[in-house]
This record gives structure tokens, sequence and C-alpha cells, in this order.
């Protein structure tokens, strides 16, 4: 697939990974919808990408109507769908017996709901628009990409929840690709390290280096750049389909 030719939802497209995946796609000459729920982001994010290659919709991607009727919506926008980029996500941080007592099982919830619900909820949405697409190079219509994390292997304490929204992401990868295979929808998963947030930004030049250290090589913190072009390397390759690549540096998370 050429990124020129890319209509793609993006979902957590207003900060972070998801912008950087929108970035390096419009600059490329494809177009976006950000899925995401910060509005005054989502008008910020259009802004910079210029209103003819994106627009905004406020979505909760665990919303399984709002959803269906948002895909439907973005892909009259963009003139067709054939990518569905999956970054939206929470931490849902917490020990499974902290200082108060237990997790209150909503929390647990509530990041399931929104990192692997979510994802699969918009991943059937745009699969069921993606196989009516004319067929490209090797029968291709669509990929869909989806975003773990090495928490999914290595979780820390207080990941319990977070790790196993991320788990249920890599496990769900190679059962859709095998099924959506039929439809030439290709199905992958980024499952990122330590990557720059603006959550680390606003932490201690200590903390941050100690944190680039702990990374073998390159000894530091992921770029959002580097999870873009990963995006734009699978999207242009058709063999790659049905797996999880991790990008971190060859980290391992230690316990805590």
């Amino acid at each position: 697939m050429q990124l020129a030719s890319v209509r793609a939802i993006v979902t957590g497209g207003v900060s972070g990974l998801g912008f950087a995946v929108a970035q390096h796609l419009v600059a490329n000459g494809g177009k976006v919808a950000l899925f995401d729920v910060n509005e005054e982001k989502g008008a910020a994010a259009v802004a910079e990408l210029g209103e003819a290659n994106a627009r905004f919709w406020k979505t909760d991607v665990s919303n399984e109507e709002v959803v269906a009727a948002n895909v439907a919506a973005a892909r009259e926008f963009l003139g067709g769908l054939n990518v569905a980029m999956n970054c939206a996500g929470i931490l849902g941080a917490g020990r499974v017996l902290g200082k108060e007592g237990p997790m209150p099982l909503s929390q647990f919830q509530t990041t399931v709901m929104v990192n692997l619900v979510g994802s699969f909820n918009v991943a059937k949405a745009a699969a069921a628009l993606m196989q009516h697409n004319e067929a490209g190079v090797d029968g291709e219509r669509g990929v869909i990409i989806n975003t773990a994390s090495v928490a999914a292997y290595e979780g820390q304490i207080g990941q319990a929840a977070y790790s196993a929204s991320k788990g249920g992401v890599v496990g769900m990868t190679l059962p859709m690709a095998r099924e959506l295979a039929r439809f030439g929808i290709r199905v992958m998963t980024i499952a990122p390290g330590v990557f720059w947030t603006p959550m680390v930004d606003g932490m201690p030049q200590s903390v941050q280096e100690s944190l680039a250290a702990s990374i073998p090589f390159p000894s530091r913190l992921g770029q959002p750049e580097d999870f873009a072009s990963l995006v734009a390397y699978i999207l242009g390759n058709t063999y790659l389909n049905g797996e999880t690549i991790r990008l971190d540096g060859a980290t391992r998370l230690a316990p805590k």
C-alpha cells in the first residue's frame, strides 16, 4: 500500500503516538480521521494537519454504536477507508491489593474496555467496510494495526489491568488476521517499549536519564517518529500479517 493512497482512521489520534502516525501519513499524501475524546486537542490537530487532510470525531472507542456511526462518517470524509490504526489507550495503573484495599473491579473493567474491547470494536467496524474495497496488490483491501505494549509480556507491579488488556490485544492479532485473510485484510500489532510521552517530559532529568539508561540500544526513550515509521513500513509490506512487533530497543521491564 502506497502512503499517498492511505485513507486512515487513527484512534487516540490527537496526541502522542497516534498524532505522530497521523502527521506521517498526511506528510506523505494520505488522509486521516482522528478519533479521540479530547475535543480541544482534536481541533488543534486538525488545524495543524489541514482541514483537507484531517477531521476529528469525538469517539469513545468502547461504544459500539458511536464507533460504527463515526467509522461510516469517516469513510465519507476520506473518500474510502483502507487503514485502521488503534492507538487509543489508558494506563489503568493500580495494585491488585493496594494500601486502601483490593483494586475496584470497575478500574480493571475500564482499562480492558478501552484498550482491548475498544481496539476490537474499531477493528471490526472498519473491517466491515474494508471488505468491500477494490483489491490492490496481492489482493489487499485493508490493514488494521493495533497498539499493545511490552507490558503484555513483562508487566510490572501495578500493571495487572494494563498488561491483561494489552496481552489481549496481542492474543487477538493472529486469529483476527487468519479470519480476515479471505477478505484481503491484514492485521498487525506493535508493542512499544518505553516511549517519550508528556508524562515522561514532566519527570526530573535524573529520572529521564535513568529510564534511557535501562534501554540496551539505542539507550534513549522511543520517539513517536520511531513508531510512525514502523507503521508506514507495515503498510508498505503486504507480507507482514498476523504478527506483533516489539519496538523497544531490546528492553525488558523489571518487576517494578
